[in-house]
């Protein structure tokens, strides 16, 4: 797939906010276009991270290593931004990975130019605040799934926001991120098909 960054960022300024000609013009000088492979690590645990990523086109994940087991906690997916938020927002190590699932094309954006141009920008202040908006109702939403729900409610819930996730993310994963054994997953998933 051939893209360039005028693309991407006329995407952003459709589905996020409008972002006027000028604008956009300066984010197109203060980011980098990113095509990298599945697999590839966009932030290690430990690492300072004064990055944000947008999507154009693929899939990524945050997680932690806890007792040698990977738990992962965010899903980004195709126009969403990811990024290590506590390292991008405190200037501390990021206590977590951020790991490409699927071979993606991203936009890459500094924390000074994030600042820069929401300074000189209102549309691209009204931006920042809509991502931080979407990303905080996002880990809100998961920790009263967490909370309050079982282990089938928070499977559905996954599939009703994103129903192609399976297709696209390994089962171990979505086990490890509803806080379930993937031996559970499976029961649940084969009861699904049962019905």
């Amino acid at each position: 797939m051939r893209v360039n960054k005028k693309q991407i960022i006329n995407q952003i300024s459709e589905i996020y906010s409008k972002l006027s000609f000028e604008c956009q013009q300066k984010l197109s000088n203060s980011s980098n276009l990113l095509v990298l492979p599945k697999g590839e690590i966009l932030v290690r645990e430990g690492q300072y991270s004064d990055k944000t990523f947008f999507i154009f086109n693929g899939c990524a994940r945050a997680y932690y290593l806890k007792d040698g087991k990977d738990i992962s906690d965010w899903f980004a997916f195709d126009n969403d931004f990811i990024s290590s938020i506590n390292s991008f927002f405190l200037n501390i190590p990021s206590p977590h990975f951020i790991e490409l699932l699927e071979d993606s094309i991203l936009l890459e954006i500094s924390r000074i130019d994030v600042e820069r141009l929401s300074d000189e920008y209102n549309d691209f202040e009204r931006l920042s605040k809509i991502v931080v908006t979407k990303t905080m109702l996002q880990q809100q939403e998961k920790i009263s799934s967490m909370q309050f729900h079982s282990a089938k409610q928070k499977y559905d819930n996954i599939l009703s926001i994103r129903p192609d996730i399976t297709q696209r993310i390994p089962l171990t994963h979505i086990a490890s991120y509803i806080g379930i054994t993937l031996e559970t997953l499976s029961r649940i998933r084969n009861i699904k098909t049962r019905i």
